[in-house]
C-alpha cells in the first residue's frame, strides 16, 4: 500500500480515474500480501457495509456508484461511516467493476479493517461449538462454512496451518456477511495441538474410516470442537490422534467424498441439533 495515499478522514470526494492513488490501493487489496500488510480487506455490497457498521468494525473507505448517490439507504450507511472517519468516494460503475473484477459489480464497496480472534482468548461455555479447519484451500468453501457456522449458532472458526485467506473477496462474498458475526482465529498445527489440550469439552473429527456414524454422537452439554480436514487429503494422522471421536458420514452413491463445506454443514447441524431444538408444546407427545 502506498504511504502517500491522500485519505482525509470524513471526507467525501469524486474519483473516476484508475490511476488515482486511493483506487490503486483499493485494487491492491486483491493480493493477500497487501491485505496482510495493511490489515484491511474489501467487502462488496450495501448489506456487508451495514453489517460491519452494526458490528462496530473499522470502516476505512466507502465507495459507491454515482447513479445511486441519492439512495437513502446508501446515504445513511455512508453517513454512519463518515462520522467514524471513513473516506467516502463517489465513482463510476466501470471503476467499481475494476475493483471487484466483476462485469456486474455491487454498487457499494467498502474497505474494512481485519479482526482476528486470539486463540488464547477462546473460552467456550457449555454446549458451545467451534469449528477448526485444517489447511482449507478454497475461499468459497471457507466463506460458505463461515456462513453455515453463523446459521447454526457456532461460536467461531479456527483456521489451522496454511489456509486460504478469510479476507479475500471470494471468501467474504461467500460468507454473505457472516464474516462480521463469526469470530475467526488462526494457529499453526503445533500451536493448535498444544492449545487443544486445554479444550474443556470434546473434539470431533471426520474420517472415511471413522468408527462412529455421525448421527449417533450426542455431545450433550459439553463444548464441541469440530475438526474438519483438507479438501483433498482429509485429516492427517497427527490431527486424528487428538480427536476424542472420529465420525463417518455414510454415502450411498458412487462419489467417494463430500464437498468440505457440505460435510461441515452436515456435521455442524447434527452436533448442534439438540441445542437448536425448541421446547415441545405444552401437552404434546414426546
Amino acid at each position: 500500500m502506498s504511504r502517500d495515499t491522500p485519505v482525509t478522514p470524513g471526507q467525501v470526494k469524486e474519483i473516476t480515474a484508475f490511476s488515482n492513488p486511493v483506487i490503486k490501493d483499493i485494487r491492491a487489496l486483491a493480493l493477500k500480501k497487501n491485505r496482510d500488510a495493511s490489515s484491511r480487506f474489501v467487502a462488496e455490497g450495501l448489506k456487508l457495509l451495514t453489517d460491519a457498521l452494526d458490528g462496530g468494525w473499522t470502516i476505512h473507505i466507502v465507495i459507491y456508484a454515482k447513479q445511486i448517490a441519492d439512495n437513502p439507504k446508501v446515504q445513511a450507511a455512508a453517513s454512519r461511516a463518515r462520522v467514524k472517519g471513513a473516506l467516502i468516494i463517489e465513482t463510476s460503475e466501470k471503476l467499481l467493476s475494476g475493483i471487484t473484477r466483476r462485469d456486474n459489480p455491487q454498487m457499494v464497496v467498502s474497505v474494512i479493517g481485519q479482526r482476528w480472534q486470539p486463540v488464547d482468548k477462546i473460552s467456550p461455555n457449555s454446549a458451545e461449538m467451534w469449528i477448526a479447519l485444517d489447511r482449507v484451500r478454497d475461499p468459497g468453501n471457507l466463506g460458505t462454512i463461515i456462513r453455515t457456522a453463523d446459521c447454526a449458532g457456532a461460536s467461531g472458526i479456527l483456521l489451522v496451518g496454511e489456509t486460504t485467506d478469510p479476507w479475500s473477496m471470494e471468501a467474504v462474498r461467500a460468507s454473505m456477511g457472516s464474516i462480521f458475526h463469526v469470530p475467526v482465529a488462526r494457529a499453526d498445527q503445533e500451536t493448535f495441538t498444544a492449545w487443544r489440550k486445554s479444550w474443556p469439552g470434546i473434539v470431533v473429527g471426520t474420517h472415511l474410516d471413522g468408527e462412529i456414524d455421525y448421527r449417533s454422537l450426542d455431545p450433550g452439554d459439553k463444548p464441541v470442537l469440530l475438526l474438519m480436514g483438507n479438501e483433498q487429503q482429509g485429516l492427517p494422522d497427527s490431527l486424528t490422534q487428538i480427536c476424542d471421536h472420529l465420525c463417518q458420514i455414510p454415502m450411498a452413491g458412487q462419489a467417494d467424498s463430500l464437498n468440505l463445506a457440505v460435510a461441515t454443514g452436515i456435521m455442524t447441524f447434527e452436533l448442534r441439533r439438540h441445542a437448536l431444538q425448541l421446547p415441545s408444546p405444552a401437552g404434546a407427545q414426546s
